[in-house]
């Protein structure tokens, strides 16, 4: 179960988390025990976090070694305001893309460009990251600003 913290209610939390193209960013351990962070294109339904990555990318290896993540959504510009946490990861194939899928449209309005066309490649495999929040805790500076 996760607990909400900070200036929004779980579904100002949720609202925000849906409405947002901005990338997760994701903390975790690498073999060694240094630190490791990633930016990923995320959607976030029932309570998850789904992002999907190249099979062969650092941070799959990672996660599987050490599924502790800490992470954060936030914006760049003022109003300063998101979401920081901390929770575990699954991993699992995104065979058919769908998720990949579901990223391009809402990162990019769509499948119609080069990027999309290479992330597609059906040469190229991907997998899907769950992080199951334990701890959500947000922010936010909008009176201030």
């Amino acid at each position: 179960m996760t607990k909400f913290t900070g200036a929004w209610t779980e579904e100002e939390v949720e609202s925000y988390l849906q409405s947002t193209t901005v990338p997760i960013r994701i903390a975790c351990h690498r073999p060694d025990e240094s630190l490791w962070m990633v930016a990923l294109w995320y959607r976030y339904r029932e309570g998850y976090f789904e992002c999907s990555t190249w099979a062969e990318a650092d941070v799959v290896s990672y996660l599987r070694n050490d599924a502790e993540v800490a992470f954060e959504v936030s914006e760049n510009q003022p109003p300063y305001r998101g979401v920081r946490g901390n929770g575990s990861t699954g991993l699992s194939e995104d065979e058919d893309k769908g998720l990949l899928r579901d990223l391009l449209e809402r990162y990019l309005g769509g499948t119609d460009s080069e990027l999309a066309e290479w992330l597609l490649s059906p040469d190229r495999e991907e997998v899907r990251i769950r992080v199951r929040p334990r701890r959500i805790y947000s922010w936010d500076y909008s009176d201030r600003m």
